[in-house]
């Protein structure tokens, strides 16, 4: 953002890259902490709170209508104690005065723009505000508040109140109907024509994508896979996919996956990716594997720190140039290819003369009548080599490099699944580089922090950072079967038990024990952009269950679910990461044991073909030192048999005769029952 002045405010010592976009603000900013709270109650003011990103559009606007302009940051810092929280640094605060401003207004979004008391209770609050707007509100508060706070107080008590009892009480059944029921609701929003759910703006929401192959799975349903297949089809083929670089945008603008909002955010992809490698072993469609290589080639290539870590996301482009770096003039096409390269590029991609965004610029998005392998002919390849060069060149959108957690254990999941299915050491090597980095940098006194930047690690980490790195380790042993990466999943298993686990109702809060400096200590139930901890928690329990063979795993699975239940019962499809560890709780468990012998041979073999079948309900172990102490619980008197490698087959933790034949193994696994709805 321009410069407005050489002085600069509290935030210019921050490390989260949003808050160094406001460090020249003529706002008197503060960041989150004692200090603002202590200055609002001293000094008798409300407080300002405005929460965003550093890869928001919208955010970057107000910022330059507002945040940068002298008379506003004059009202702001007479009357006013202001607050900048990053949103992805700080969900905890986030969620709850997300939760206010839905309340208040029925909408929420970002930025947002939140009025509190000095005790850090909300009472007014929105999203965006056009300046004039913006001054006026901020006059009106301010007069209200230099009037006598009584009226303020109260509503701060009654909105306070309402957040603390959003939650429904108690627990429900877990009942296998549910998926069902969501089946049945992802039908009735499908959109048969452009794919994917709902109309315009649409998101790719891969948990459903997830959701649909589970229930295909189990039923044969034909609909349950054209509606995860077409959707998935529809994103790839159009504009919402970066062609010429690889990974997904944020989201499409319209029905037809053309347009996106340009922003890429390392969880959307990491999610992605994952949901089109199940695609791939679920139906076998070569453009599934296409796309998720592109997509994790373009996470190594451009979001991957030095050190190990993921980044967080890639901007749209600057207020004004929205999505600039990405789009094509026709005349822009033509001076770059030579004409067979452009009619080769032209047979694949649709590219109109007049465009299909602003300014006549092009997004190039495929022809749905051609295969995605025609992408690598001699002459397709060489435009799209040019293009990326040339690309390449122009000013790259803003990258926030901060290292989250959460999300790049979302990454290592996605790089651990890629390495399995798509075979290539790169992306196991990634995996583990990314783990690492986590385990020797995130971690402190025993608990996992959040946010990793410019050296430094800071904040306790929530519930989603530990039930997702859960879940990314139990991801990665099944990828390399290094047995460090299951005994730091039971570490962190303990560690989230002891630091977020609901001993009255059952469930995980989203906070720790520790963090006092929010108002509410909540749980997060809500599948969204990304799943909620819980969902993955659910699930977690029920893996570590069928690998240590802990009956508390299950146990504290099944009360997690009864919490969801609730939640799951008003709207199924809106909960899809929970409802496949419903999928899970329910299916016979199914447990693959491999012992191999010195060559490990056979057992590649094996591995290699059973990575290309679809089983989201297993968990696969290997046994190559029998003198290990490390060794899960399924390991347990599982041994060679004449010598050469062994394949057990298990289901409900009973094992089929265990052979030798790699080939009979296949047969066995083939045969698992799945439970049908």
């Amino acid at each position: 953002m321009a410069e407005t002045q050489k002085t600069k405010n509290r935030l210019a010592a921050e490390k989260s890259p949003y808050l160094l976009q406001h460090q020249n603000n003529p706002v008197d900013w503060f960041p989150w902490g004692e200090e603002a709270f202590k200055a609002a109650k001293e000094q008798n003011k409300p407080v300002f709170l405005s929460i965003g990103y550093s890869t928001c559009y919208w955010c970057h606007v107000m910022e330059q209508d507002s945040f940068e302009r002298e008379d506003v940051a004059a009202v702001l810092n007479k009357h006013f104690i202001s607050i900048k929280v990053d949103r992805e640094e700080r969900p905890d605060i986030d969620q709850i005065y997300m939760d206010a401003v839905m309340a208040l207004t029925g909408h929420g979004g970002w930025p947002m723009s939140v009025f509190l008391t000095p005790d850090k209770k909300p009472f007014y609050g929105g999203t965006f505000f056009w300046r004039a707007q913006f001054i006026q509100i901020l006059e009106q508060i301010a007069a209200h508040w230099s009037g006598g706070t009584n009226n303020i107080d109260l509503a701060a008590e009654k909105l306070t109140e309402a957040l603390q009892t959003k939650t429904p009480e108690g627990i429900g059944s877990i009942r296998e109907e549910l998926l069902s029921k969501a089946f049945k609701q992802f039908r009735s929003s499908y959109d048969a024509s452009y794919g994917g759910f709902g109309p315009a703006p649409k998101f790719p929401r891969p948990e459903s994508v997830e959701l649909l192959l589970r229930i295909y799975r189990r039923s044969g349903n034909d609909a349950a896979r054209t509606m995860a297949v077409e959707t998935l089809r529809a994103m790839a083929y159009g504009g919402i996919y970066d062609h010429v670089g690889g990974g997904f945008s944020r989201y499409s603008t319209d029905a037809k996956w053309l347009v996106p909002h340009f922003e890429k955010m390392l969880y959307d992809n990491a999610l992605l990716v994952s949901a089109y490698l199940d695609a791939y072993t679920a139906v076998g469609e070569e453009t599934f594997a296409h796309v998720a290589r592109e997509t994790l080639d373009y996470v190594l290539e451009q979001m991957t720190d030095t050190q190990g870590g993921f980044y967080s996301a890639e901007d749209a482009g600057e207020v004004g140039q929205e999505g600039a770096f990405y789009v094509w003039s026709y005349a822009e096409l033509e001076a770059a290819l030579s004409k067979s390269e452009l009619s080769a590029l032209q047979h694949l991609f649709i590219t109109p003369k007049e465009g299909n965004f602003e300014h006549g610029k092009i997004v190039l998005s495929r022809k749905h009548s051609f295969s995605w392998a025609e992408k690598s002919e001699p002459e397709a390849a060489a435009a799209l080599t040019k293009l990326k060069a040339i690309r390449s060149k122009r000013p790259r959108p803003h990258l926030d490099d901060k290292i989250l957690t959460s999300w790049n254990a979302l990454m290592i999941r996605a790089m651990a699944k890629g390495y399995k299915v798509l075979g290539e050491d790169k992306y196991l090597k990634a995996a583990q580089a990314a783990a690492s980095f986590l385990r020797d940098n995130l971690q402190n006194n025993n608990k996992l922090l959040r946010r990793f930047r410019g050296g430094s690690a800071k904040y306790d980490a929530y519930l989603e950072d530990y039930a997702y790195l859960i879940s990314a380790l139990l991801e990665l042993y099944e990828a390399d079967f290094n047995p460090a990466w299951l005994n730091w999943a039971k570490k962190l298993q303990v560690r989230q038990d002891e630091l977020f686990w609901d001993v009255k109702d059952g469930g995980y809060y989203y906070t720790d024990t520790d963090n006092t400096d929010v108002l509410i200590r909540k749980k997060d139930f809500n599948d969204g952009a990304i799943p909620s901890g819980n969902s993955i928690a659910a699930m977690n329990l029920l893996r570590m269950h069928d690998i240590f063979f802990d009956k508390l795993y299950r146990d504290r699975a099944e009360k997690t679910l009864e919490t969801l239940s609730p939640f799951v019962e008003r709207v199924p499809y809106a909960y899809a990461a929970a409802l496949q560890a419903f999928d899970y709780y329910f299916d016979n468990s199914k447990e693959i044991v491999v012992v191999a012998d010195d060559t490990g041979e056979e057992a590649k073999a094996f591995l290699k073909q059973l990575r290309g079948t679809y089983l989201p309900n297993a968990v696969v172990a290997l046994n190559e030192d029998s003198a290990s102490a490390d060794f899960p619980a399924l390991l347990s008197g599982k041994t060679l048999l004449g010598g050469k490698t062994t394949f057990f087959i298990c289901e409900n933790h009973t094992c089929k005769a265990p052979t030798n034949s790699s080939a009979e193994a296949l047969k066995l696994v083939a045969e698992f029952r799945h439970l049908e709805l």
